[in-house]
């Protein structure tokens, strides 16, 4: 029988502590190969590299690297890596939730988006908390899931995003399927000033605040509970698709 196979990927480079964890828990489902990037890439979304070449270095037997963004790292480890189609992606652990809005721009999200694309049962890991992070919980609960999703698979164009509290296991109070949530940073642009007096600015930091029903990703984590939640490749918004068709009367002549 032809073991699974498992494509393991993430943000923040190949030497993270979080993929590590995660390459080892979903071993044992499996025959698990990482691709990942060579530093790095919080934050760049679905960016695909199309400015220059891609070099992909093995550092030892199942670990390859790339220079390039996470979505780079699954179209090509997937094409060009792997001997064929990997049956789960697993992305992650990422070390902070990626909650909310954070969805747009994590790297970490953004992989299991792109293999989602590709037809392949894409997961995202999150830990959320703060330094230092203690990733065999998480580990513990990505192997269930990844034994889920072999079990019972994904719908279709779906992803999950599992965002885990730092907290011990008996202090979990359980899984809550959810809705994402939306924040709103507050004085998160920081100026500064260099030695010559020039005036230059920080994107970083600032007041967050939640909006969203009790049943987002936000307020699971903040209560204690592991957040899984069911993202679409669709972004259309289909109410507003009809609001359109309803009420706007466009006319090109006039």
């Amino acid at each position: 029988m032809i073991k699974p196979l498992i494509l393991v990927t993430n943000d923040d480079g190949v030497y993270a502590p979080g993929i590590r964890s995660l390459f080892e828990a979903v071993q044992t489902l499996g025959h698990a190969v990482i691709v990942a990037p060579e530093r790095d890439n919080s934050a760049v979304s679905h960016s695909l590299t199309m400015n220059r070449p891609l070099r992909v270095r093995q550092l030892e037997e199942h670990v390859y690297t790339l220079d390039g963004t996470p979505t780079d790292c699954v179209t090509i480890g997937m094409n060009k890596v792997l001997a064929r189609k990997p049956d789960l992606l697993v992305s992650g652990i990422n070390p902070g939730p990626n909650l909310g809005d954070d969805i747009s721009y994590s790297g970490t999200v953004s992989a299991a988006v792109e293999g989602t694309m590709y037809g392949i049962p894409s997961l995202a890991f999150s830990l959320g908390g703060e330094a230092p992070f203690d990733y065999s919980v998480v580990a513990g609960v990505a192997r269930k899931i990844a034994q889920k999703v072999f079990e019972y698979g994904l719908p279709g164009d779906t992803l999950l995003n599992i965002n885990v509290p730092q907290r011990s296991l008996d202090e979990i109070q359980g899984i809550r399927y959810t809705k994402q949530g939306r924040r709103i940073y507050q004085n998160a642009i920081q100026d500064y000033q260099d030695p010559w007096g020039r005036k230059h600015y920080w994107i970083g930091g600032g007041t967050v605040h939640w909006t969203g029903d009790d049943n987002s990703d936000e307020q699971a984590v903040r209560q204690g509970y592991i957040s899984v939640t069911p993202i679409q490749l669709d972004l259309t918004n289909h109410s507003g698709l009809g609001y359109l068709e309803k009420h706007w009367k466009l006319d090109l002549e006039t």
